[in-house]
């Protein structure tokens, strides 16, 4: 018993730290030169759930700005505001469905409590 605890418990964590990573890279979306991040989610050992996080280096746009004169280009934030909002879907439904195999499994030891006892 718990198993589904112990799961759901680092899901919970690894989602979290998803959905951090987004909003990080949503602050970001108008800092210049600025490289968004991606979390990956992957299954750890013993069943755990881990996140992988690492800078995506594609870039961003260019603008052209004139300063005293000069033209000056200046490389964006390479995040999309849509991707992101993605990320964060997907990771609000892990985190919904994590919660539920929680409460499920909380649910089913408190019937069996009361069936023995």
């Amino acid at each position: 018993m718990g198993f589904a605890i112990n799961t759901s418990g680092s899901a919970l964590r690894a989602f979290g730290t998803k959905m951090a990573v987004s909003a990080n890279n949503v602050a970001n979306v108008y800092s210049e030169d600025f490289k968004k991040s991606r979390a990956l989610v992957t299954e750890g050992q013993n069943d755990a759930v881990k996140v992988d996080i690492s800078k995506v280096d594609a870039d961003g746009p260019v603008e052209t700005k004139m300063v005293k004169g000069q033209a000056v280009h200046q490389e964006l934030s390479n995040t999309d505001i849509v991707e992101e909002l993605i990320q964060q879907i997907t990771a609000q439904r892990a985190f919904e469905a994590n919660t539920k195999t929680i409460r499920t499994e909380d649910e089913m030891l408190g019937a069996l409590v009361d069936m023995v006892g």
